[in-house]
């Protein structure tokens, strides 16, 4: 029978501390977060290996390393509203309500939404929820954010994402531009009506449907 505990302590000695992450809070919110809860039964015992895991309906639960250094360079803090776009089963919204004040993550898939509010409870998450919508979309009703956080890779950022964005307010993503084939983790910052990109450090996820690139017609 795995020990939970004993990989989630190896996973963050081993992937999280060695690859730059220096943030005590961001480390001992992946100590505290049981992340084989947050995966299928049949993945249950590789949910601490240094990869990404696919858990169906377009959405993965990003390679720990990945996340927690994307974390960092968004700089969470305790007075964060954040926007957790397409969440899938919940753990990156988790791993945020232990960092900031108030989470929402947006999630297509009804059955992956429920999952998670359950798992969010079970933890007694109280800062946190995840509605059902189009992480295209992202919760207008709730805007502007001072953190939004797109769960995967992605070839585009929609306008209706970084107008919900505060001023001051930041992005933090896997960005494959151009058709790339190697994505790279971007900080995005809005100042005013100008948001500009801050390429930080290479890394691959698997891409996000929504956030694909839209085809273009030629007539």
């Amino acid at each position: 029978m795995t020990d939970f505990a004993t990989a989630r302590h190896n996973m963050v000695e081993s992937q999280i501390r060695t690859n730059k992450v220096t943030d005590a809070a961001i480390i001992d919110a992946f100590e505290m977060v049981p992340r084989e809860l947050f995966v299928p039964k049949n993945l249950m015992g590789v949910a601490y290996v240094d990869e990404d895991l696919n858990i169906g309906n377009g959405r993965v639960l990003m390679e720990p390393m990945v996340f927690a250094r994307l974390l960092q360079i968004a700089l969470p803090d305790a007075g964060d509203e954040v926007l957790d776009l397409a969440c899938g089963c919940g753990y990156s919204t988790a791993i945020l309500s232990r960092l900031t004040g108030t989470v929402y993550g947006i999630e297509q898939d009804e059955q992956l939404v429920s999952g998670a509010n359950e798992r969010l409870g079970s933890l007694d998450v109280d800062n946190a929820a995840v509605i059902a919508g189009d992480p295209l979309s992202g919760y207008p009703k709730k805007a502007p954010y001072s953190l939004i956080v797109i769960g995967g890779g992605v070839e585009r950022i929609p306008d209706t994402i970084t107008d919900q964005l505060a001023d001051g307010g930041r992005l933090i993503t896997i960005l494959y531009e151009n058709g790339a084939r190697q994505g790279t983790a971007v900080l995005v910052e809005k100042f005013g009506a100008t948001v500009s990109k801050r390429v930080v450090f290479d890394a691959s996820v698997p891409l996000l449907p929504e956030f694909r690139k839209e085809p273009k017609f030629v007539f």
